[in-house]
């Protein structure tokens, strides 16, 4: 037992009937989020800002998905 272990992070919630996981950039600023885009109405969901790929990585272990797959909106 390590007392200075990482925790796992917990698994996001979504229904991949009606959500799609989506990584949505600035133009202008270069900043980038993550989130869901809902299919039915194309309305997109932030979760949380992201400062690198690996950030991106991290949410897309955390939904089960894998980051060549995630979708990107300008």
């Amino acid at each position: 037992m390590s007392l200075f272990r990482k925790r796992e992070q917990p698994r996001i919630p979504y229904d991949p009937a009606t959500q799609e996981p989506a990584v949505r950039s600035s133009i202008c600023t270069g900043e980038t989020v993550v989130g869901f885009l809902d299919r039915k109405t194309g309305r997109f969901r932030e979760y949380e800002l992201t400062r690198s790929r690996s950030d991106v990585d991290a949410f897309c272990a955390r939904v089960g998905i894998e980051p060549k797959d995630i979708k990107q909106i300008y």
